[in-house]
């Protein structure tokens, strides 16, 4: 018998990918949508792909037609988007949508948002509860745009779990993280040298992980918020040497203590001054939640899938939203860097 209907928005993206095999497999009849109305070969039959541009006036409520049982929303951003799903509610049985976990601060009121700034760093306790403080809502940033979509969304009659996502990995990931140290091993670099120590720890969250707590959500209709996380934490080091294994070669850790004093060597996309780590226990008691992957289970997957990509090629073109991080692969400045230290 199945469970009923879902109709999933941004159903092509990494997450959607997996929720939207996950909640076939799991016996709903699904709706992918998303914007170019594609499929993928992992989807069970019957799902049924659809075009949709959700900012398009009428066209999400027209493509739901007499609703669904639930709605599964990747895309969701800000307050506007809470609003078009509150007013779309008596088509729409409860939504799972993804939040973020940028939408913390800490007891000095610092958060992602003002990591550039004197002492900015977020100094969050670990693990990071739900119950912690917030960034305000607003138009301002990505962590403000997200918590107005939490807050219009729990405010409304649409009992909605939003998911606030660590740091999002696996395959089909258009800014995989992990491409730092898969391009280092490629191109045959034997260092890799890291600020803080090597103890960053920025928590991860694989794909299907995110994609389970999505199905138990589904399966237990509520207004609710809750981290998406995987069961462990690593330190930016242990990722280094897992990802080294992975690729078949073995760099040597060169760490150093603090922050960078001039440049960027040494920074990574996980880097950061302090740990941040999710509490996951409320999903386990809550939805009954257990992973279904690790991080260093599930790199093999992750590392086939950005070699794939790159293909050879520059991976600025197959990776344009790395590029947001600045000097990722500065090789020389780096050298200098190795050559000076004495």
């Amino acid at each position: 018998m199945g469970k009923g209907t879902a109709f999933v928005v941004g159903a092509t993206g990494q997450i959607g990918r997996a929720a939207v095999r996950v909640l076939a497999e799991d016996g709903w009849e699904v709706r992918a949508a998303s914007r170019g109305g594609g499929s993928d070969p992992g989807w069970p039959e019957g799902v049924r792909p659809l075009a949709l541009d959700r900012d398009a006036e009428g066209e999400l409520a027209a493509a739901l037609g007499d609703g669904c049982d639930v709605l599964v929303d990747m895309a969701a951003y800000d307050g506007g988007h809470a609003r078009q799903l509150a007013g779309l509610g008596d088509r729409i049985g409860s939504a799972v949508v993804i939040s973020s976990g940028a939408v913390y601060e800490d007891d000095r009121g610092r958060s992602f948002d003002t990591q550039g700034e004197p002492d900015g760093s977020p100094r969050y306790p670990v693990p990071i509860p739900e119950t912690l403080a917030t960034v305000a809502p607003g138009e301002e940033t990505y962590g403000t745009r997200k918590i107005e979509l939490e807050r219009e969304l729990l405010a409304s009659a649409l009992p909605s779990t939003l998911l606030r996502a660590g740091a999002i990995h696996g395959p089909h990931c258009r800014s995989p993280r992990e491409l730092f140290f898969v391009k280092r091993a490629l191109d045959g670099r034997q260092v890799r040298v890291l600020a803080h120590g090597g103890t960053s720890r920025f928590h991860p969250a694989h794909v299907a992980n995110i994609a389970e707590l999505i199905r138990l959500a589904a399966l237990r209709p509520g207004s609710r918020v809750l981290n998406a996380a995987d069961p462990q934490a690593p330190t930016v080091a242990e990722m280094s040497a897992a990802i080294d294994e992975v690729m078949g070669v073995r760099g040597e850790l060169v760490l150093f203590e603090g922050a960078p004093t001039t440049g960027t060597v040494g920074l990574t996309p996980w880097s950061a001054s302090h740990p941040v780590v999710y509490d996951m226990s409320a999903a386990e008691r809550e939805l009954g939640y257990r992973p279904v992957t690790g991080y260093v289970e599930s790199l093999p997957a992750t590392v086939a899938s950005i070699v794939d990509r790159l293909g050879g090629g520059d991976w600025r073109e197959a990776f344009p939203g790395m590029a947001k991080y600045p000097d990722l692969f500065d090789y020389a400045a780096e050298d200098a860097w190795l050559a000076g230290r004495g």
